[in-house]
């Protein structure tokens, strides 16, 4: 039963839930997640539409900055540092130059606890706790601030993890050990919910978008390798039962008059495939490599490029990152400075009569960062491509012999993201409970800063949600 204590000033509690669809929570596990059933009788629930790309890094820095990611400079989980080819970083909670909501609140004297926001690591200081996030080094021993609650950590949890090895073949012990780690999340963020009277806590879980990756062929039939198997089914069911009634523990510990809302930074959807955007553009005559084809699966920063004679590169993951080869940016350009837009505008057509191997528009989508944010900072790929709505993954690595691959070039994965996330908002102002509109991740932050009562920065570009302040 919950314990009603009564403030004077409005708090709440933001649950973070990585790569959680509304499909994922709405109907496929439902039937396993008795709780979030309960919550959906009295919510107001729908699609949160996420950003480009739709990738944790940015993503969360977006929903809780209120900023696209050109004005974050996060373009996904690995930026080229200028002036390279293959130099490459993993952005930090450094790089995060704008103020998220908990800095906000922390300059207004509001106590607030963050757990896991990435990118978190090594964890800011806030007016509270900070938990870093699953891109903190294994060996990291900085991982919370303040230091001094790291061996309370340690002792609730049993040690604090931050990531699994998922791509794996192993997929019962990744099942094993996605359910332990989530167990040890929430055991935290329920020590650290008890610790005091928090204005804001927000924690993020990554374990469903470790479990969409890779089980959900064995739980989605229109997956085009649907696999039965009772026992990895299983799993991933037993996943999403196991986090509910985790949302449960902590739930009940939480006064009525806390509000309370579940959101996700993308969606998860059944992977169709890789497109080889590198073998594309050699076909294409825009890459050229010295000497014979690479064996299969050789990253190009092991083959050896022709870089004079070659125009553009990609590199792999949810969306192409494509780099122009540029006189005077690049160490060995090719491209003239004044060739870029004719090419770039080439390239994308190109690219958008591309056809799958069954003859059908594989549905390339190119955008120009310069075109799709208000600013341009930090590190933007030259184009961005998406492939069949993001439901094709980029393959960046080389010798092929083919366009096209059935499975991920870097690991066993079943799912990648999908520009529809989800978001929850338990007993919403008005009792407006239901099926909602559709809203935009941007608009987050301006949103909670108006349910707070802080005066939105005029740097922000969302706009607060009326139905929820």
């Amino acid at each position: 039963m919950k314990v009603v204590v009564s403030t004077s000033r409005p708090r709440l509690l933001v649950l973070g839930l990585d790569s959680v669809s509304p499909w994922v929570l709405f109907e496929r596990f439902l039937p396993q997640m008795p709780r979030v059933r309960e919550l959906l009788r009295r919510s107001s629930y729908g699609t949160l539409r996420s950003v480009d790309p739709p990738i944790t890094v940015p993503a969360w820095a977006v929903m809780f900055s209120g900023v696209d990611p050109g004005t974050l400079g996060l373009y996904g989980f690995r930026h080229r540092r200028p002036g390279s080819y293959f130099d490459q970083y993993v952005p930090s909670s450094a790089t995060i130059l704008q103020p998220r909501v908990w800095d906000l609140l922390s300059r207004e004297g509001r106590r607030v606890c963050v757990i896991g926001m990435p990118p978190g690591y090594p964890p800011p200081r806030i007016n509270g706790v900070y938990v870093s996030d699953f891109l903190t080094p294994d060996a990291a021993t900085d991982y919370v601030s303040p230091a001094s609650l790291r061996p309370e950590l340690e002792r609730v949890t049993g040690g604090y993890p931050f990531d699994v090895l998922f791509r794996a073949d192993d997929r019962e012990r990744v099942g094993r050990e996605l359910i332990e780690m989530t167990r040890r999340h929430f055991a935290a963020a329920r020590h650290l919910w008890s610790k005091e009277q928090w204005d804001l806590f927000a924690m993020h879980e990554i374990g469903p978008d470790r479990i969409n990756h890779a089980f959900w062929k064995f739980f989605d039939p229109a997956h085009p390798r649907f696999e039965e198997n009772a026992t990895l089914r299983g799993l991933a069911e037993g996943y999403y039962a196991m986090l509910d009634e985790e949302i449960g523990r902590l739930l009940d510990l939480v006064p009525h008059d806390v509000q309370v809302m579940f959101a996700s930074d993308h969606g998860s959807q059944a992977m169709q495939g890789c497109f080889c955007i590198n073998e594309w553009l050699i076909s294409r005559g825009y890459l050229t490599l010295k000497g014979p084809r690479p064996p299969p699966g050789t990253p190009l920063e092991k083959a050896t490029v022709d870089w004079p004679k070659t125009w553009a590169w990609g590199a792999g993951g949810y969306y192409a990152r494509i780099f122009l080869n540029v006189k005077g940016r690049e160490p060995d350009g090719a491209l003239e400075p004044s060739q870029v837009p004719e090419f770039s505008a080439r390239l994308s057509r190109e690219l958008q009569g591309v056809r799958r191997p069954d003859g059908r528009p594989l549905g390339s989508e190119i955008k120009v960062p310069s075109q799709i944010y208000r600013e341009v900072n930090g590190d933007a790929p030259d184009l961005m491509a998406y492939f069949g709505q993001a439901a094709w993954r980029s393959a960046g690595t080389l010798g092929h012999g083919s366009l096209f691959l059935e499975e991920n070039d870097t690991g066993p994965d079943d799912a990648v993201h999908s520009f529809d996330g989800m978001y929850l908002v338990v007993d919403p102002p008005g009792g407006r409970a239901g099926l909602g509109a559709s809203h935009d991740m941007i608009d987050v932050a301006p949103t909670l800063l108006s349910f707070f009562g802080l005066p939105v920065p005029p740097n922000v570009q969302g706009r607060a949600i009326p139905a929820f302040v």
